[in-house]
């Protein structure tokens, strides 16, 4: 019987080599929380979660002081139970944001542990429809200083040279007519055969607005809008798909199976984009996705490609899972041991037990310091 013995927590901060921007903001660091859950067998499962550009303090003390408590000495293989109980315990001090980001790490690392104490790899510990390998859409076309619509062409054109099916890029920082320039010279770039997801980060406040880009976009044959408002304005999400042909993708930032139903019961999301490092964990992710799946919705899950890769391979209607080929932007990537890989436009999966990978302490070292609960 795995029982949990401690856990460890970190907040790391790590810089971005150089200031990266959004439709509506810039980044120069990331806040990233990481947690080791160890049961008294020895064996140590990993989770994490990106906090934001600030605040990894709060995802500390939600670890330390509201969360652990609730593991410490619990059968590891409870997980629905130690859920009820994370969840439970946070429901005044946040059911979303870092205190929710906490909880997921905290539920991933017992999902890994779990699946080790198996020795399986996550992906078969879940049940997998994939086994070797899922396909993978190339994520970049951030906003530089100097970077011109001719060299985001050739960024995505790269991804495409490297055998991605499907590449994406930001949109919304500029003027519709610059906006349009952008993605027509990536369309000219890859070809009418790849596909071309666009990302908003929640640039638009209104419909009439929205309307004025995606008219301009419809013509070269998006597969996605990604976030064009607010999140939580779910109404004005609805109404986009219902004006245009293209597909609207959401929820990267929605937390628990009740917004998510919701954005499916409006009919405000035709591709549910759902993290896993978000929501609830790897547990609320899968109660996610079999819903979506009952309304004949697509999941795309946001980036890790490290957690959300074998989450994709184990759900029948998961498509793609978001990959960033370099660690400019999701410099996550500095902080673990092994690097996926990718063939063909596919993701290959671990094959070795839990997530297949590690922290890599001494690297985490530079950026912040372990604590532990037990």
């Amino acid at each position: 019987m795995p029982t949990i013995e401690s856990i460890d927590v970190c907040a790391a901060l790590v810089p971005l080599d150089r200031v990266t921007s959004f439709s509506n903001r810039s980044v120069s660091v990331r806040h990233y929380g990481l947690v080791k859950v160890r049961s008294t067998d020895g064996v140590e499962g990993i989770g994490f979660c990106y906090v934001g550009s600030a605040g990894g303090s709060i995802f500390t003390a939600a670890v330390k002081d509201l969360l652990a408590r609730v593991l410490i000495g619990r059968d590891s293989h409870a997980v629905e139970g130690l859920w009820r109980d994370m969840y439970q315990e946070a429901l005044l001090q946040g059911r979303q944001g870092t205190v929710m980001r906490a909880l997921s790490a905290l539920d991933t690392a017992i999902w890994d542990l779990n699946a080790k104490t198996q020795k399986l790899p996550l992906h078969r510990y879940l049940g997998a429809v994939e086994l070797e390998s899922v396909p993978a859409y190339a994520s970049g076309g951030y906003y530089l200083d100097g970077k011109t619509p001719q060299h985001l062409g050739e960024e995505m054109a790269g991804y495409a040279a490297k055998g991605f099916k499907a590449v994406k890029l930001k949109t919304g920082r500029l003027s519709p007519r610059e906006e349009e320039a952008r993605l027509k010279a990536v369309r000219e770039a890859v070809g009418p055969d790849v596909e071309v997801m666009m990302d908003c980060n929640n640039a638009w406040g209104d419909i009439t607005e929205a309307m004025t880009y995606v008219r301009r976009f419809e013509q070269y044959d998006p597969y996605f809008i990604e976030e064009p408002f607010s999140p939580d304005d779910i109404d004005s999400h609805a109404k986009l798909a219902r004006a245009t042909r293209v597909p609207i993708a959401t929820a990267e930032i929605g937390y628990g199976r009740w917004y998510h139903k919701e954005l499916l019961d409006k009919g405000a999301a035709g591709i549910l984009q759902t993290d896993a490092a978000v929501c609830g964990g790897i547990t609320e992710w899968k109660r996610i996705a079999a819903t979506a799946a009952s309304y004949g919705v697509v999941v795309c899950p946001h980036w890790f490609h490290d957690l959300h890769a074998p989450l994709v391979a184990a759900t029948p209607n998961a498509r793609y899972v978001e990959f960033f080929w370099d660690d400019q932007v999701l410099n996550f990537r500095r902080l673990i041991d092994r690097q996926m890989d990718h063939k063909d436009g596919r993701v290959i999966l671990h094959q070795t037990p839990g997530l297949g990978f590690g922290f890599d302490d001494k690297e985490i070292a530079k950026y912040g310091k372990w604590e532990t609960v037990r």
